[in-house]
């Protein structure tokens, strides 16, 4: 009894540490665009999310499906004390990894015209080759993150995600701000930021490499004699396991990636098409592509509370503890929709000194205002795969994110041609909230109670609604207290982060005072302590 409670609280706090460096990393991820995006201006910002998303699949495969699968075989095999089959996992892991990623980088690396001459702008073609690299680089982390997750220890991976990511933040700027000070071409510039896709994994594999050294643990994946003889159908069943369980996962992680590279295959090639002149029409992309780093943050601000929830939900599954797993699933439900229709609204309302602030403009703010609801789409989809798999579900979650693919791609050849960029935002709208639809539809049926609680949605409408126009009068008060253009920029940092505050405390507390979250509920959360107080006296245990 003693061990499992020990064991609960091992896993607990392992996964407590690898959501914690996932929300730093995704912070990282959303951060840097903006100085980048002020560096190199629309159309070098446009000509750096054309090829992002490819890296984004790099990323995913090395952090989240693989490494699960792995760390999963190998703990099995590890706890039959079966060592030469432990070693044999790793080493044909490492093997079904390195020729994927052989196949993924001549894929990428052959096709990288092609490629570019889909998104109708051939120059792409050596970003597409530069990112190519990097599926050289992610088997070997992936398979170490595996195996330091199979044996407990989760400090390795969450420094390799953070040095990764803080390693290509640094490039990016660096080598974007010295290629604009030689007024390099914007290509050129773009390359220059890509390559810090590759000083990133190089740095990853440096961090893991560095743990097994110090460890002497270097030899885990050298190879068994007679493997290939003796271990046919052990073989089979490895690479088996990679390839279905590691890509359902895989490929739950990829729902904005997905949804990026349909915009980056046809929106600038549709504008183009429908009359708009070609370095305008990379500019009008640049600034769709604005939405870019508001969507992230928003999403890890509406995600990172309740991902944190997940491994509740998992060690109440696992204890067949079915009260307690309903409790928990709900409030991650019920967090991740307040922040998420809270996030969604706010940006929404503020988005115009907020678009300014930021990227030194008010262009597109209409478009980026529409798009802000996509966070509302994603915080719901990421919970609800996350709590599936949690649930030990990963095929459907994996089907229903394939799906925003090809529904964004047609609803952008429909909507573009009639409404320009709008349309590419509606149509990212749409396509989200049919995966939400079904994703919904799907997990309402698994569960056995109420998802939402009685009163649920009058009290979130009625908080979202007062922020709304307290945020909105707030702007209209103050619009005229910094008329200068040379202070516009700072006027608008100001409106906005005042507006934040004001406006995020009036929702926070009707949203509390109405009692959506219970004060055992609100403990669980980050300041929670704080929180309570806002509960009308009363109601206070």
């Amino acid at each position: 009894m003693q061990k499992s409670i020990h064991q609960s609280k091992a896993v607990f706090k392992g996964a407590f540490i690898l959501t914690l460096a996932a929300i730093v990393t995704k912070i990282l991820s959303a951060f840097y665009r903006i100085p980048f995006q002020n560096i190199v201006g629309d159309v070098g910002f446009y000509i750096y999310q054309q090829v992002y998303p490819f890296y984004g699949m790099a990323v995913v495969l090395s952090t989240t499906g693989f490494p699960v699968v792995i760390s999963k075989l190998y703990a099995e095999q590890k706890e039959r004390e079966n060592d030469v089959k432990s070693r044999l996992l790793l080493f044909v892991s490492y093997l079904f990894l390195q020729i994927f990623g052989i196949i993924c980088f001549l894929i990428l690396y052959i096709g990288a015209e092609e490629i570019a001459g889909w998104m109708n702008d051939p120059h792409l073609a050596i970003l597409l080759k530069v990112v190519a690299i990097v599926f050289l680089a992610f088997p070997i982390s992936s398979l170490l993150r595996g195996y330091f997750q199979a044996i407990g220890d989760m400090v390795p991976t969450a420094l390799s995600q953070v040095g990764e990511q803080s390693i290509r933040v640094l490039t990016i700027i660096f080598l974007s701000s010295l290629f604009m000070a030689k007024g390099y071409s914007l290509y050129i510039v773009g390359g220059g930021a890509m390559f810090g896709s590759i000083t990133g994994s190089m740095i990853s594999a440096l961090v893991l490499f560095m743990f097994l050294w110090i460890r002497k643990e270097w030899k885990i994946i050298t190879p068994v004699k007679g493997i290939f003889k003796n271990y046919k159908r052990e073989i089979g069943s490895i690479w088996k396991a990679l390839f279905f369980q590691g890509f359902m996962i895989c490929i739950s992680g990829m729902l904005m990636i997905f949804t990026q590279l349909a915009d980056s295959l046809n929106l600038f090639s549709l504008l183009v098409a429908n009359g708009m002149e070609s370095e305008l029409a990379k500019s009008v992309k640049g600034v769709f592509d604005r939405g870019q780093p508001l969507i992230q943050l928003g999403t890890v601000a509406a995600t990172s509370m309740s991902l944190t929830l997940v491994p509740l939900i998992t060690s109440a599954r696992l204890a067949s503890k079915p009260a307690e797993l309903h409790e928990k699933i709900q409030l991650s439900l019920k967090v991740s929709i307040v922040v998420g229709v809270g996030a969604s609204a706010g940006l929404w309302a503020i988005i115009e000194p907020t678009n300014i602030m930021l990227f030194k403009n008010h262009s597109g703010s209409s478009v980026l205002g529409v798009l802000s609801f996509v966070i509302f789409f994603t915080s719901i989809i990421s919970t609800i795969i996350a709590i599936m798999q949690g649930l030990g579900k990963v095929w459907f979650p994996a089907f229903a994110v394939v799906l925003v693919f090809p529904l964004k791609y047609l609803l952008n050849l429909l909507l573009i041609p009639a409404f320009g960029i709008m349309g590419a935002a509606v149509s990212s709208l749409i396509s989200l909230a049919i995966v939400t639809l079904i994703l919904w539809v799907k997990f309402r049926k698994m569960s056995t109670g109420p998802l939402l609680g009685k009163g649920f949605l009058r009290t979130l409408l009625i908080a979202t609604l007062s922020m709304v126009l307290l945020l909105k009068s707030y702007l209209y008060l103050t619009d005229d207290l910094f008329p200068f253009f040379e202070m516009e920029r700072l006027g608008a940092a100001i409106q906005s982060i005042t507006a934040v505050l004001c406006g995020g405390l009036l929702f926070l507390l009707i949203i509390i005072r109405d009692r959506i979250f219970l004060e055992e509920e609100l403990v669980l959360f980050p300041l929670g302590s704080k929180l309570i107080h806002l509960l009308a006296r009363k109601e206070r245990n």
